[in-house]
Formats: structure tokens, C-alpha cells, sequence
């Protein structure tokens, strides 16, 4: 898809698809495939944009060549019917450059870049780093702007500077504080960069007020109609209703907000343990899809909690 093309269509939910695991630990590469052609049923027509290999991919604790097999298999599946981003960032600039040449070279439309990792750059080193990636490749470049796993957060005035190299249009913004996406939003020109709510509904439903292009979701995994409800009823600025529909929701995101903070956990800030992706997981497993297992050193449910589950998305006429 051609970066014209590709720049209409940023809009909507993405999709942060979740990779599958077996309890001895492969991937289910068969599973993932299945998920893939669910979810296209699901999405025909409409503003979705498909992101393997983000945080609820799970990329961090697969291999080069895991994360290659789903990139391709992506693509495949898809086949050009909504736009693929994969995830392709790692803590160095040269091993970023060489998976998102991969991704280049089978067919995907673009890349998701978080932040580098472990050593927290200079501004000229974060710019330079995705000015490198940008020009190494000719498809387009979603740059991660996630402070919670990596300690560090581009602000707008070098957010404007990223989006002036050219393929470089869009960010996953993950701030968790209004203010900063409205100053985000104003510093960057849309001419430049599309900028996504990188934390799904509930963010949203209050950045779509000044004019959010729309969100990234991990529910949308089991749930993409409730979550492109969502979309479209703010994206015709009906904001009671928005909140009726997250008020529907409450039940589900009592429990996702109890489990993901009870557990103690060594993060620092809000970078606690994403126990979310085992909620979204066992939820996919409870719809007829294949969630599957977490890797570690992410932890699943108990069965308790696994049974809580159940009963709510009962409640919620998820399942049956």
C-alpha cells in the first residue's frame, strides 16, 4: 500500500493482536492464523488497522524468528484488506533496522517502533534512531511513544521534528495525562503525523473530544464490535452515549483493573505486571478462539480469577 493510500486509512481501532502460546511453550502459529481470519470477518468494511508483535503480542519474549514467522503469516492472512503495522522495534537501532526490513520484505504496510530500551537516549539519539529505521526502509513507520516499559518519552517539540522525515506518520501515543496529548497534538502537523490513543477505550472516549484519529485495543482481540461502537459513536461526537457504553462495560473493567494491580509486582510507576494479557487471553479461549498461554515471566490466571471471568463475560452477553 502506498504511503498516500496507507495515511487515509490511519484511523479507527488498531488491533494489538495476541500471539498464542501451548503450555509447553511454542507458538501456535495454526491458532494465530484462525484468530486472523475471525477478526477479518469481523472487521470487513470498516476503520481497523491490524498490529501484531506490539506489548500484548508478547514480542519481548519470543525469537527473531517467531516474531518473522507472525509477521509473515500476518500479511498473509490479511492479504491487503486492512492495513498490517508490525511490531519491529528492539533496544538498538541496528537490529530494529534489520526486522523491519523483514517486515518490508514480506509485504507489510508499515512498522511499529517502540522507544530503544534498557539505555534511555539523547533526544538527538532518539531522533536520529528513528530517522535511521525511516530511511532505511520504504514503508511507513509508527513510532511507540510508550514511557511505562521504557523510561523514557519523546515530547512534542521532538515529535514534530520526527514527523518531518517522510515516511515516519503516525505515533501510538501511551501518556497517561491529557494535557500532554493536547500538546502533542497541537505541536505535531497532521499533514505529518497521525497520532493514535495507544490506551485503549476509556482513554479515548476523552482524547477523541480534541479530535483523536483513534485508539489501540487489546479487547478488540475478542470483543471488535463493543470496541468499534466505541469508535464510531465518538467519532459522530456522541459523548453521552460513549459513556453509556463504557458504563456498560463497568463489570469487566472492575475486574481487568483488580486483577492487573492486586498482584505484587516489582514495577516502578505505571509500569506494573500486564496481567491484561492474561485477562484478554482466557477471554479469547472462553469466545472460541485460541488465546492460549502467556510466556513468562508473564503469569496467567488463577483458576479463580479464571472462573470470575467467566461469570462476568456472561453477565455481559459475551458468552453464552
Amino acid at each position: 500500500m502506498k504511503l498516500e493510500e496507507l495515511k487515509k486509512k490511519l484511523k479507527g481501532v488498531i488491533i494489538v493482536n495476541t500471539t498464542p502460546f501451548n503450555k509447553d511453550g511454542s507458538m501456535d502459529l495454526g491458532g494465530y492464523r484462525n484468530n486472523l481470519r475471525w477478526l477479518l470477518e469481523k472487521t470487513v468494511g470498516k476503520d481497523f488497522i491490524f498490529n501484531p508483535l506490539g506489548s500484548a503480542g508478547e514480542f519481548y519474549s519470543m525469537s527473531d524468528d517467531e516474531c518473522k514467522a507472525v509477521m509473515k503469516a500476518t500479511v498473509e492472512e490479511v492479504n491487503g484488506k486492512l492495513p498490517v503495522f508490525v511490531g519491529a522495534g528492539r533496544p538498538g537501532t541496528q537490529e530494529t533496522i534489520k526486522m523491519c526490513q523483514y517486515a518490508e520484505s514480506v509485504g507489510a504496510d508499515g512498522v511499529q517502533v517502540i522507544l530503544p530500551y534498557y539505555f534511555v537516549p539523547t533526544e538527538e539519539g532518539a531522533y536520529l534512531h528513528y530517522k535511521a529505521i525511516a530511511e532505511s526502509i520504504k514503508i511507513a513507520v509508527m513510532v511507540y511513544n510508550n514511557p511505562g516499559p521504557t523510561g523514557c518519552w519523546i515530547k512534542p517539540p521532538l515529535m514534530a521534528k520526527i514527523a518531518k522525515v517522510p515516511n515516519i506518520i503516525a505515533c501510538k501515543e501511551n501518556t497517561l495525562n491529557v494535557t500532554q496529548y493536547i500538546e502533542m497534538k497541537k505541536a505535531i502537523d497532521p499533514n505529518d503525523m497521525t497520532l493514535f490513543c495507544g490506551l485503549g477505550e476509556q482513554f479515548y472516549s476523552y482524547e477523541a473530544m480534541f479530535g483523536c484519529a483513534g485508539f489501540v485495543t487489546s479487547g478488540a482481540n475478542f470483543m471488535p464490535d463493543w470496541s468499534y461502537s466505541i469508535y464510531q459513536i465518538a467519532e459522530a461526537r456522541d459523548f453521552a452515549k460513549v459513556d453509556q457504553l463504557l458504563n456498560n462495560m463497568a463489570l469487566y473493567r472492575e475486574f481487568f483493573d483488580r486483577i492487573t494491580t492486586k498482584r505484587p509486582h516489582i514495577g516502578i510507576g505505571n509500569n506494573a505486571a500486564p496481567m491484561y494479557l492474561s485477562i484478554v487471553k482466557h477471554a479469547m479461549d472462553m469466545v472460541g478462539l485460541r488465546g492460549g498461554e502467556v510466556r513468562l515471566p508473564i503469569t496467567g490466571l488463577t483458576t479463580e480469577e479464571k472462573v470470575e471471568l467467566e461469570i462476568v463475560l456472561k453477565k455481559l452477553n459475551i458468552i453464552s
